[in-house]
């Protein structure tokens, strides 16, 4: 069955070369445009968290958001993953605003005039004095305050990974990561024309999690619209590759027949496709399934870890607690043999190492590999979600 292209538009767009793990060119982005639509209808009404797994093209979205975005909003992009403490965040979120109040001839006087009532307190750029430590909470809010009061549109924060920066900052102070949900949580209520966007590829629930085993109670993100990034339709993912392709001057007995086959093999994720098709494109001659197939099998078992696959197993220790571990590796060693299999056949299947002995485990586990989107669940039954991911374990677990 062939993937129907229109040959015409790639007569008439330049095409692109292969960018494994770079930031992709806003105008390059393909088979994004529905979902950005979405997005923006979403935040019509209300914030969300915007979620995928790792390489799906979060970061992507949002920086074409950002770049394209409506004349009448202001769209403050940030990537937050390396902030580590509240008032990193903070000085992170005046600079930004204050980028921007600048170009009116504004200035976010806030910060300075409350930071006054301590006398000489010296500001060195974004720097915030050692006084700022304790009251972070209060900066934050009247720097939303200064840009609120200072503009006339309605003001989209877009912040990438926040997941990894409470994680961050909870390692240190997990009092402090309570109250970042929390504050900024006020902010949405006490500003209901500020949207904020909070991307993570690790869910948030872990982290909410964490900080509730420590006696946080509190429902941080339920006014916020969940959404998830999915990979790109066949159709998009098949013109990618045959831009890749042509952009690389690759060559194929039938592009389109080839550029199909790399989609579906990777999942029509854009990483994956960009990665086999930097590959490739070392290739002397003319390339086949059988090349292609042997591409992404040796990329899986690199050494060098070139696609990253190794955090499917790593996050298993970083995120799930010890006794849940042993059940989670059991469990996908099975459906990564014997899958699809409904929760009665799975554990029947996986009660068979006396390890695993307590149903109710073997359901929360289910349900966060299913959150933590290794697994997805269709008629009863559970299988991994991605075939990549699949093939992966089956090498990386000697299956």
């Amino acid at each position: 069955m062939y993937v129907k292209i229109n040959v015409r538009y790639f007569l008439h767009t330049k095409n692109m070369k292969a960018n494994p793990g770079g930031t992709i060119s806003p105008n390059e982005v393909v088979g994004r445009d529905r979902l950005i639509t979405n997005i923006w209808s979403v935040l019509e009404r209300q914030s969300l968290t915007l979620s995928a797994e790792r390489r799906m093209g979060k970061t992507t979205v949002i920086r074409k958001m950002a770049a394209e975005g409506n004349a009448d909003q202001l769209i403050i992009f940030r990537d937050v993953e390396n902030v580590r403490s509240p008032v990193e965040f903070v000085e992170l979120v005046w600079q930004d605003i204050e980028t921007y109040l600048s170009k009116s001839q504004k200035v976010a006087q806030g910060i300075r005039n409350f930071l006054n009532q301590w006398g000489d307190t010296q500001i060195s750029g974004f720097k915030l004095p050692t006084i700022a430590k304790t009251h972070w909470k209060k900066l934050l809010t009247i720097v939303i305050k200064d840009l609120v009061e200072n503009q006339d549109c309605q003001v989209v924060f877009l912040w990438d990974e926040i997941p990894f920066m409470l994680d961050n900052v909870g390692k240190v102070d997990q009092e402090a990561a309570m109250e970042v949900l929390d504050t900024l949580r006020s902010l949405r209520q006490t500003y209901p024309e500020v949207r904020m966007v909070f991307t993570g590829s690790i869910g948030l629930h872990h982290i909410i999690k964490k900080l509730k085993q420590t006696g946080y109670s509190g429902e941080p993100i339920n006014d916020m619209y969940p959404m998830d990034v999915p990979p790109l339709a066949i159709e998009d993912a098949t013109e990618l590759t045959i831009r890749l392709i042509q952009g690389e001057k690759i060559a194929a007995l039938n592009i389109q027949i080839t550029a199909k086959e790399i989609a579906e093999t990777v999942g029509c994720i854009p990483f994956y496709i960009h990665h086999v098709v930097n590959k490739l494109k070392l290739i002397d001659g003319s390339i086949n399934r059988d090349i292609v197939s042997k591409v992404i099998s040796d990329s899986l078992i690199d050494p060098l870890n070139p696609w990253q696959m190794e955090h499917y197993r790593s996050r298993i220790d970083n995120y799930y607690d010890s006794g849940q571990q042993v059940y989670t590796l059991e469990i996908l060693d099975i459906l990564a043999t014997e899958e699809p299999l409904t929760f009665n056949e799975l554990w029947n299947r996986s009660s068979l190492n006396p390890q695993i002995q307590d149903k109710e485990i073997v359901r929360s586990i289910l349900r966060l590999l299913l959150k933590d989107y290794y697994l997805i669940q269709e008629n009863k039954n559970y299988s991994f979600r991605y075939e990549l991911v699949k093939k992966y374990w089956q090498l990386s677990r000697d299956l």
